[in-house]
């Protein structure tokens, strides 16, 4: 994989500067960039995964203030290309519905809501908003960190095959 080659080459601030760009948690790049180099794709996503399982504290919170409002119209990077389909396949009054979905979210979770949402449309997303309003917000914590987890998992095997 000349693309995992040429990751593992980069400088460690280099490569963990990468690392921020698809995930903003300190505590998980650093222990990713630590666990170079990788053999594998499958070595990397494994370090990732294991080190979001184990985050630091305030790794979550750093993580979910780096992500946008899913249905925004200004995004760029990564986010922009994941949810090209909720920008591409929503009409003017979905893109409504997702906005005020968001903030009714972020009242009652203090955060943004999260989704891995790359190949899903602005109805599912929507849809899936909706059902977990009805989460405590413990239990909401622990699906956004692994919604978190997906969004690392899609991030880092396109950063590899780029």
């Amino acid at each position: 994989m000349p693309g995992l080659a040429e990751l593992n080459a980069l400088p460690a601030r280099d490569f963990e500067e990468l690392l921020l760009g698809c995930c903003a948690a300190p505590g998980w790049a650093r222990r990713v960039t630590a666990g170079r180099p990788y053999s594998s794709l499958a070595d990397l996503l494994g370090v990732a995964g294991a080190a979001w399982a184990a985050r630091e504290p305030g790794d979550l919170e750093a993580a979910m203030a780096g992500h946008p409002r899913i249905g925004e119209r200004r995004l760029s990077g990564w986010s922009a290309r994941e949810q090209a389909g909720v920008q591409a396949g929503a009409d003017p009054g979905m893109l409504t519905a997702l906005a005020d979905g968001n903030a009714a979210y972020e009242r009652r979770f203090g955060h943004v809501f999260l989704i891995c949402a790359a190949g899903r449309g602005p109805a599912e997303i929507l849809a899936e908003l909706n059902r977990r309003m009805s989460h405590d917000p413990a239990a909401e914590r622990e699906v956004a960190a692994a919604e978190i987890g997906k969004i690392n998992e899609l991030r880092l095997r396109r950063l590899v095959m780029a």
